[in-house]
């Protein structure tokens, strides 16, 4: 190790003890688990599936087999080692990722990239809520915008948007702490939703049409869409862990916070899209949500109305992310409201316009960009024995190269490039790449010296079990 003067947010970072630990249950499984109980993933998932031909190629049996096999890679590739790398040090995303992309370079990946991506989400949340309310109180006609559905314009979808999107934006910026402390009963609602949406559809999923021809495309377009929303959560196991006792916590959170939720809310969705489509053979493609009123027009707006109130704590959450880390890695504690505030204002003009819901395109990208993230950051944990080396001085060239060559792979099946077919694991891939970039450049010596931080080594012994 060497002496360096260390960046501000560094400096000012202290682990968090074993003794604020908790298990499993009470933090990194519930967290997760909302995630994937938000209607943007498995709207998108379902209806993504049935439009490309996941659920015509595959059938339904198959698609499920796909959707299990993609938690298992959410789970163990893109989760598991972020998360041990959280509860061994106990220190947030934006300081662990200073071994991989430097004391400098962290700045940007993950600190202020995170914050960032984390405005696309709350784009993606406002928008869908817009939607849901006026599909919900009998107004579909309007839930359309400039690029959104037709290419139309409609005042009042740009009024609900605004005032979701400033509503949310100023909880997240006040008065998060509300929102926590009831964020463990939000899951319930969608919960119960898609229990009850499959069961009207199960009648009518033996009568779903299937062409099962070549299922590999359909197998790996599952395996995409849940990477590609789950990227970016993946990373930040690191930031969910460090509230982690051990290895078992880092473990079982994962497994029922992110495996089982992902085939639980994306299996459910599927059944509700395929028994909409048994039941009415003549439509071609459906969303979850454009299925519900195939099923039970009546109860399907009660049901939108209901999905909207669960998006609540992710449009929070997201709203205080944006302000947590682009505060302490571009000011103060002092600007962290105003640049959540800006941070929102930017997703509610997005999610008026309707760019938020090309989700396809946005998945694409986040899978792309944070799938090289997680592969460096292994690559570093297991060239430094399992363990946080510490914060690297200046720029990890290493960690830089393996981003940029990733993400080159990862959009290669992106609509704006259209390098490789739609339905290839390009999210995969670049978490691949990534790993072996960095571990060949660390081979080469281009990886920078490690700095003295005694402070940040305080929990470094804490990986028990």
């Amino acid at each position: 190790m060497m002496n360096h003067q260390l960046p501000t947010y560094l400096a000012n970072a202290r682990p968090n003890p074993l003794e604020n630990r908790a298990p499993w249950y009470l933090n990194t499984a519930q967290s997760y688990a909302g995630i994937f109980l938000w209607i943007a993933f498995f709207d998108q998932l379902a209806g993504t599936a049935a439009g490309e031909g996941a659920l015509k190629m595959l059938g339904l049996g198959g698609s499920l087999v796909a959707l299990i096999v993609a938690g298992f890679v959410a789970y163990l590739f893109f989760y598991y080692v972020p998360g041990l790398l959280g509860m061994q040090t106990g220190l947030p995303l934006y300081i662990v990722g200073t071994s991989t992309f430097g004391t400098i370079g962290g700045y940007f990946l993950p600190g202020i990239f995170m914050g960032l991506l984390q405005i696309g989400w709350f784009s993606v949340g406002t928008y869908y809520a817009a939607i849901l309310i006026l599909e919900g109180i009998g107004l579909p006609q309007h839930a359309v915008s400039l690029y959104g559905q037709g290419g139309q314009f409609s005042a009042i979808f740009v009024l609900v948007a605004v005032i979701w999107g400033i509503l949310f934006g100023l909880v997240g910026a006040y008065g998060i702490r509300y929102v926590a402390r009831v964020a463990t009963f939000f899951p319930i609602v969608p919960i119960v939703m898609l229990l009850l949406s499959a069961r009207l559809a199960a009648p009518y999923t033996g009568q779903f049409e299937v062409r099962i021809s070549d299922p590999v495309p359909g197998f790996l377009l599952v395996i995409q869409l849940v990477i590609g929303f789950f990227a970016t959560a993946g990373a930040a196991g690191v930031d969910f862990c460090m509230n982690n006792r051990n290895r078992e916590d880092v473990k079982w959170g994962g497994i029922l916070g992110i495996w089982v939720p992902i085939v639980f809310a994306g299996g459910l969705a599927m059944i509700t899209v395929a028994g909409a489509l048994g039941k009415n053979p003549d439509l071609e493609n459906l969303t979850y949500t454009a299925a519900l009123p195939v099923l039970e027009p009546r109860l399907a707006q009660v049901m939108k109305i209901l999905f909207a109130i669960g998006s609540v704590a992710p449009a929070c959450f997201c709203s205080f992310i944006i302000g947590n880390s682009l505060s302490t890695m571009l000011g103060s504690e002092k600007t962290r409201v105003p640049l959540t505030l800006a941070g929102a204002g930017i997703g509610i003009v997005l999610a008026a316009l309707g760019v938020a819901g090309n989700l396809a395109a946005f998945f694409g990208l986040i899978g792309a960009s944070f799938g090289p993230v997680v592969g460096a950051m292994i690559a570093d944990y297991l060239l430094s024995g399992c363990r946080w080396a510490g914060p690297r001085q200046g720029i990890n060239w290493a960690g830089y190269a393996a981003w940029i060559v990733g993400f080159v792979v990862g959009i290669q099946n992106h609509p704006w490039v259209s390098g490789l077919p739609n339905w290839d694991m390009t999210a995969v891939y670049s978490l691949v790449v990534g790993f072996v970039v960095y571990a060949a450049l660390a081979k080469l010596g281009f990886q920078p010296p490690v700095v003295e931080a005694p402070h940040l080594q305080l929990s470094q012994a804490q990986d028990q079990g």
